[in-house]
């Protein structure tokens, strides 16, 4: 047995929770919030066979997308402003960050 620790975007959080209840997946949805972006962010702990990790695997991948998105720099006060400094920059966003952790033990009381 695995368990899979995902963490995608908001933005895909409810096609791919759909997705785990179509096939029969159970996972516990979390709020979170993270990334250099602090942005939020939806993280689900899924426990899985061994032999539905790559099933799992690959809905994750459908399901979360990768976007580009407009952030502000912060201000470096230490640093010499230059005329870049305060203007936006195009930066990619979401995706999934997925950890499997071989699971030892599991009891469901």
């Amino acid at each position: 047995m695995k368990l899979l620790i995902a963490i995608v975007q908001d933005k895909d959080a409810n096609r791919l929770s759909n997705e785990f209840i179509d096939h029969d997946i159970r996972a516990t949805r979390l709020s979170t919030t993270g990334g250099f972006l602090k942005s939020g962010n939806t993280t689900f702990m899924i426990g899985v066979e061994d032999d539905r990790v790559d099933e799992v695997l690959a809905m994750i991948k459908d399901a979360s997308h990768t976007r580009q998105q407009f952030m502000t720099p912060p201000v470096n006060l230490d640093a010499q402003l230059d005329s870049t400094s305060s203007y936006p920059v195009e930066v990619q966003v979401g995706g999934a960050t997925v950890f499997v952790m071989p699971v030892d033990q599991f009891h469901q009381f």
